[in-house]
């Protein structure tokens, strides 16, 4: 399909090379795999765990302790190309490299990070990030897990998490509790006594995607379990802005399968005697669906630009979620007009992409969130409570 705007010509050879392996790898061992998947509602995380790692995505944004190092806009283009083969399978990138591996590398100490971090990126370790509550989504704040230090400096954990990415596989979870001190963050390797992570199953979306709740009855950690370099919501809202940097970048992979797909059907399905690509109506769609597309990549790839230049603001990350996100949906949304009833079935990806767009749109910060976020930049005045 045609780049109207030659977008990938801005990228250095470097970024390009990682398009390429990315996409490779997805084409081999995710496409023609990844419908069954979806059905069946299982991921097999040990299986592509160490492919992944090997590949160098586990992580690839950090430096040091077996990361790529690479830059924003490559991790970008990684997180584009994955999302084309599945939501779930970009889900899975983003929790172990943003939200479990980079806050043990930006706030872990030293014996944290050279715990976990080599595994995590060779894929030997899966991880996970517990923040959201059952009753507590986009008000953290308000979380009501809680962990005490006892005399002896050892911490006793207690509460739940829900709606976690990769909580029944993991084998280490990052986990934000309620201290006498504020928020911290807690490195809980998944076989502590009195941590339990049951999956939530009867999903309509990501279901190539594991998701858990997380429990904690009495977890006992060690004084060294604590993230040293962090206190308050700063510590899980800076790993929500990496994670939602790669969403914004992986939704137009998303977004580009489903307009692909559109227009492979339009110039083959034949109606009333031409490919229904021939009529009007159609190819509006279709170009108001290339439009949406490229707004959003250069939205993604302006915003990559400013990450690498260090001046990324989070409000920035909240328009790029916000806008992109929409416009893949709306985007998936025709695409599976475009195919009609051949739209709705599994032979083609439109639904699987459209279905999962439905959770994106929500989780890491749902769309409203992140329209006060923007509501707040131009009036100075919040409007959360």
């Amino acid at each position: 399909m045609d780049d109207l705007l030659n977008l990938d010509d801005q990228l250095t050879d470097e970024q390009r090379m990682v398009r390429d392996a990315v996409r490779g790898f997805v084409s081999r061992q995710v496409l023609p795999r990844v419908g069954d998947w979806f059905e069946e509602g299982v991921f097999p995380a040990r299986e592509l765990a160490p492919a992944l790692g090997s590949l160098g995505v586990l992580g690839m944004h950090l430096d040091g302790y077996g990361c790529a190092g690479l830059d924003a806009i490559s991790y970008g283009v990684a997180c584009r190309e994955l999302e084309a083969g599945d939501s779930g399978l970009r889900s899975f990138v983003s929790v172990q490299g943003s939200l479990a591996m980079f806050p043990i590398w930006k706030y872990g100490s030293d014996e944290q990070k050279e715990e976990w971090l080599p595994a995590m990126a060779a894929g030997d370790a899966i991880g996970c990030f517990g923040l959201t509550e059952p009753d507590h989504g986009s008000d953290p704040a308000g979380m009501r897990t809680t962990a005490k230090q006892d005399p002896s400096g050892d911490w006793t954990l207690n509460g739940a998490k829900m709606w976690i990415t990769n909580g029944s596989i993991a084998d280490v979870a990052v986990v934000w509790a309620q201290t006498d001190s504020g928020i911290r963050g807690f490195v809980v390797p998944t076989s502590t006594p009195g941590f339990s992570a049951p999956e939530i199953h009867r999903k309509m979306s990501l279901r190539a995607s594991v998701t858990s709740s997380l429990y904690f009855d009495d977890v006992r950690l060690p004084a060294s379990a604590v993230l040293p370099g962090v206190t308050g919501l700063k510590g899980p809202l800076s790993c929500l802005s990496e994670a939602r940097f790669g969403i914004l970048w992986g939704v137009v992979g998303a977004a580009r399968a489903c307009l692909e797909a559109a227009v492979e059907y339009a110039t083959t399905r034949v109606q009333f005697g031409k490919p229904i690509g021939a009529f009007q109506l159609t190819q509006e769609k279709l170009a108001w669906m290339a439009v949406s597309l490229g707004q959003a990549g250069l939205t993604a790839l302006h915003l990559g630009r400013l990450k690498d230049a260090g001046t990324l603001q989070p409000r920035q990350v909240s328009f790029g979620k916000l806008a992109n996100v929409r416009a893949a949906l709306d985007i998936a949304r025709q695409a599976r007009s475009v195919l009609g009833a051949n739209g709705v079935t599994l032979e083609y990806p439109v639904i699987r992409h459209m279905n999962n767009l439905e959770s994106v749109l929500t989780y890491e910060g749902t769309q409203e969130i992140h329209t006060l976020v923007l509501g707040e930049a131009l009036t100075g005045l919040p409007a959360y409570r």
